[in-house]
């Protein structure tokens, strides 16, 4: 048992992963680890869960809102402790991962840390550097919250507010930014991303949505420079090229992940900048399984 206060964490899953038992095997004899469900239906039903301290929790259909953020807010609603841990079941938690997200907050205050999403399809793949450049870092550079990975306490935030809101949106994270300041550590853990061209197309398309309506002003700036990025190589095509790359390199440099594919830096800007102003003119997307309607920023629709 350790002297910092227990914690909550909160992991949205339909079936048990290796981030579950990860978990699990880091809580403290006081800490709890609420595994988020949809319905009875899910595979995580059929885990036999022998771990003091887990718990699954049914969330039900999200009505109005997305599965996550509706798992979110039935967490929060049922957790016990005040200090509360958000994290994904899509990366790997090393076994200190809980102990130093939870001390990190007495230092720190509310702290998160940094995505590097690693393609697991050629489309994916091809945009990797554009995800390091485009969201890994201005999160990490802006102290901005990644959903996957955060540690804060209910008095930090209008709790209520936020809960009510959570129930409206697709964005657990993207709402979560505009009650809370982070600081963000310098810590990067890898995100395995997509793995079809259905999930590749998609997950710009809902990112450039989350943009659109949480933080215009960076969607409007990032449109506008990849295009002016996108003439520049057009015109110029080797100094563009050999730019991007170099920059791509020290990106992935700063982040601390070394990966062969900023050579694609150039070619993926052809890629990226068709499918951020299509993902702009999209109203629906895939997400979780799910397809979901979002039509203003509080107007968020389940048609399947």
């Amino acid at each position: 048992m350790t002297d910092r206060p227990p914690v909550s964490v909160l992991l949205p899953t339909r079936e048990w992963t290796d981030s579950c038992a990860e978990l699990a095997a880091q809580l403290d004899d006081r800490d709890e680890l609420l595994l988020i469900h949809d319905t009875p239906a899910d595979p995580i039903t059929d885990t036999e869960i022998g771990t003091p301290g887990v718990r699954r929790l049914e969330a039900g259909e999200p009505n109005g809102c997305s599965g996550k953020a509706n798992a979110i807010r039935v967490g929060i609603e049922t957790s016990r402790h005040d200090r509360l841990v958000w994290t994904d079941d899509d990366f790997h938690h090393p076994p200190d991962w809980l102990e130093t997200m939870a001390t990190d907050y007495d230092a720190h205050g509310p702290v998160s840390e940094v995505p590097y999403f690693l393609g697991q399809d050629p489309l994916s793949t091809v945009l990797e550097p554009l995800y390091a450049s485009a969201a890994s870092l201005p999160l990490h550079l802006g102290n901005q919250i990644w959903g996957g990975s955060v540690v804060f306490e209910r008095d930090d935030i209008e709790m209520a507010a936020f809960l009510d809101e959570l129930t409206t949106t697709v964005s657990d994270d993207g709402l979560l930014m505009e009650y809370l300041s982070v600081t963000s550590m310098d810590r990067t853990r890898i995100v395995p991303i997509g793995g079809s061209i259905r999930d590749a197309l998609n997950r710009p398309i809902r990112w450039a949505q989350i943009l659109r309506w949480h933080f215009p002003g960076a969607i409007l700036a990032t449109a506008v420079l990849a295009v002016l990025v996108l003439v520049a190589g057009v015109l110029f095509p080797l100094p563009v090229a050999l730019f991007l790359t170099g920059s791509h390199l020290l990106v992935n440099e700063y982040l601390g992940v070394r990966r062969w594919t900023a050579i694609l830096a150039y070619p993926s800007l052809f890629v990226f900048v068709p499918i951020l102003l299509y993902g702009l003119t999209q109203r629906t997307f895939v997400w979780g399984g799910r397809r979901y309607s979002w039509r203003g920023k509080y107007d968020v629709s389940v048609i399947e």
